[in-house]
C-alpha cells in the first residue's frame, strides 16, 4: 500500500478539483483550491520518493 502512496494522493488531489468544478461552490474559495495542489504536489514529490527508494 505504502508504495500506491503518491499516486493516491495525486488522484484524491485531482478528484477534488474536478468536485469543485462540478459543484461551482468550492471554486470561489482559494484554500480549497491550494489544498487540492498541495495534494497533488504532495503527490508527486512521495511517488518520486518511495520509487527512488525501491530502486
Amino acid at each position: 500500500m505504502k508504495k500506491y502512496l503518491g499516486i493516491i494522493l495525486i488522484v484524491l488531489g485531482a478528484l477534488l478539483l474536478v468536485i469543485s468544478y462540478l459543484t461551482k461552490e468550492l471554486v470561489d474559495y482559494n484554500w480549497y483550491q491550494v489544498l487540492c495542489l498541495l495534494l497533488i504536489i504532495g503527490g508527486i514529490i512521495t511517488h518520486i520518493a518511495v520509487t527512488k527508494k525501491e530502486a
